[in-house]
């Protein structure tokens, strides 16, 4: 049954030639867009819903997450509240509550999640393993999130985790680990694989061994890199062709020209910035200089404990330098080429665009344009959601 969406106020598509459209209409037919225009050259459909002036966006595809997690760390977020600073160590905290959740309760947190996002605009959900660090709480992670989300991510190289004693293991025989029996045991679940290059998680050297192994494995790469310093996560994610880099808070001139010569996305996180306090990622610098750049949510229990990504673009145009067809354009069609599903592959549509062909993956506001999202920043805006052609956000009237 075909579906006409008439009476948008203003339709963002993220089509280069018309990003913006007003007085708009979007017909959906099954799972796909079939027709995008201005609302008085509408063709006809099966049944009509008039939006009333409202804006219209891409669903938003959140290529950053950390979903599979028990425990709270709200007391770590009120000691750096308080001025403490934040290590990769925390991690450790939420290792050791997720292993002791039963798989029920676990997938039970993660579906909880999904639906919180879903219920923000996201339509397509990337999530990560990476709190279980053991062989078998990894495989676990990954088959959890897998029956939830979109496309899961192999984390196991998140945190060089502590043994049975209490004892910091051995970190390159925790890589050897990572590249053999826990690759295999989670490959099955996973289409990425991520690896934290950082002061205090892995060297350059650890992750490139990391990655070369999950690659070799059929793995798409992505990269943790220049959050708390120039790591050397950028220059590495860029010489291994990863999808994407994400935090990337602390850029060289060099690691910049980097990312603009390459496919590798650059995606920030804003929340995580605020959380943590630390300089905002230069989404500005990133795109003037011509590198693709994704804006997520990075939903953890760390350090970004949201998945609203309204609030991620309405902060990238409030403190980040972005317009709101940028920062709009990073949260949709960005997220989708950090996870390569801009274009249709495997026989699915493409997503994060509003075009004939892509599927239909729509976010209506309640507001006569996007821009609200940073004009009354924390308003709750979305008013509904179409994830392949069915409503499953629907105004409570």
């Amino acid at each position: 049954m075909s579906e006409l969406l008439t009476g948008i106020g203003e339709l963002l598509t993220n089509d280069p030639e018309r990003p913006k459209i007003t007085d708009a209409a979007v017909v959906v037919d099954g799972e796909t867009i079939a027709w995008v225009g201005e609302a008085a050259h509408a063709p006809a459909a099966d049944r009509r819903t008039f939006l009333q002036g409202r804006a219209m966006l891409p669903g938003w595809v959140d290529s950053h997450t950390h979903l599979v997690f028990a425990g709270d760390r709200s007391a770590e977020f009120e000691a750096r509240m308080a001025g403490e600073s934040y290590a990769a160590g925390g991690i450790g905290v939420t290792t050791r509550a997720t292993r002791a959740a039963d798989d029920d309760h676990l997938g039970a947190l993660v579906g909880d999640r999904v639906h919180e996002a879903v219920k923000g605009g996201t339509t397509y959900l990337e999530t990560k393993t990476g709190y279980g660090l053991t062989v078998e709480e990894e495989a676990r992670a990954a088959r959890i999130a897998a029956a939830s989300v979109d496309e899961v991510t192999y984390l196991g190289a998140h945190l060089v985790p502590r043994g049975d004693d209490g004892e910091q293991l051995d970190a390159e025989e925790y890589v050897d680990l990572v590249c053999g029996p826990m690759l295999t045991a989670v490959r099955p679940y996973v289409q990425w694989a991520d690896v934290f290059c950082e002061e205090g998680a892995f060297t350059p050297e650890q992750s490139r061994r990391v990655l070369e192994a999950c690659r070799d494995a059929g793995l798409g790469l992505r990269v943790h890199g220049n959050q708390l310093g120039e790591s050397g996560g950028v220059a590495l994610a860029v010489e291994m062709g990863a999808a994407s880099v994400d935090h990337v808070n602390h850029l060289s001139s060099a690691d910049v020209e980097a990312l603009a010569a390459s496919d590798t996305v650059a995606t920030v996180l804003p929340a995580c910035d605020l959380s943590t306090r630390a300089p905002l990622a230069p989404a500005r610098r990133l795109l003037d200089a011509g590198a693709t750049v994704a804006i997520a949510s990075n939903c953890n229990p760390g350090t970004s404990y949201t998945s609203s990504v309204n609030f991620c673009v309405g902060t990238a145009v409030l403190q980040m330098g972005l317009t709101i067809v940028e920062a709009v354009r990073a949260a949709t069609w960005g997220g989708a080429r950090a996870l390569r599903r801009e274009v249709a592959r495997d026989g699915r549509p493409a997503i994060g665009s509003i075009a004939p062909g892509a599927r239909a993956d729509l976010h209506v506001l309640d507001a006569p344009a996007a821009i609200h999202l940073a004009y009354r920043p924390g308003m709750p805006l979305t008013w509904g959601v179409w994830r392949a052609g069915r409503q499953v956000v629907a105004p409570v009237l």
